[in-house]
């Protein structure tokens, strides 16, 4: 029979304190309140940690999920700008031109081609198809220049805040 009282002396305390903020949030929404909105350096420490994800599947040779992180990052921090426009929680998408085009972000050129290609990739490196096509089509070089070229998108957006 399951009791919930020992489950919890098992668990690490962050991971019961998370548990039971999810609960709140559930239950607050259930009588009409609002959850609360991250705010956006929240966003944007979250964005940092993903480029950090990034790097280490890189350096672990993980190449296309690397690409996925980079393109993780790159969606928290547009949701972090959103949030710091608008005040409000960012729409669930992971659509960074969306993300852009919401913000009115005017994005150089040579950026926003990262951001097309990471937005391009996103579905198929989230499930791909067909893992030694990913494989094959996200080798360490390729993926060391997306990866650079996306920590240098997450560069000028962390300049937006």
């Amino acid at each position: 029979m399951y009791n919930s009282h020992s489950a919890n002396d098992e668990l690490p305390s962050v991971l019961v304190e998370w548990i039971q903020k999810g609960i709140n949030e559930q239950n607050n929404k259930q009588k009409g309140g609002k959850p609360v909105t991250k705010k956006s350096d929240e966003w944007l420490n979250q964005a940092e940690y993903d480029m950090e994800t990034a790097n280490y599947l890189f350096d672990g040779g993980k190449y296309f999920y690397a690409v996925f992180m980079s393109h993780l990052s790159i969606e928290k921090a547009l949701k972090g700008l959103y949030n710091k426009k608008f005040k409000k929680n960012p729409p669930k998408t992971h659509n960074l031109i969306f993300l852009i085009e919401l913000i009115d972000l005017d994005i150089p050129d040579q950026l926003f081609n990262v951001v097309f290609i990471l937005n391009r990739v996103s579905v198929p490196a989230r499930y791909p198809d067909n893992l030694q096509k990913m494989l094959k089509e996200f080798n360490k070089w390729k993926t060391k220049e997306i990866l650079e070229q996306s920590k240098e998108v997450l560069k000028w957006l962390k300049e937006k805040f």
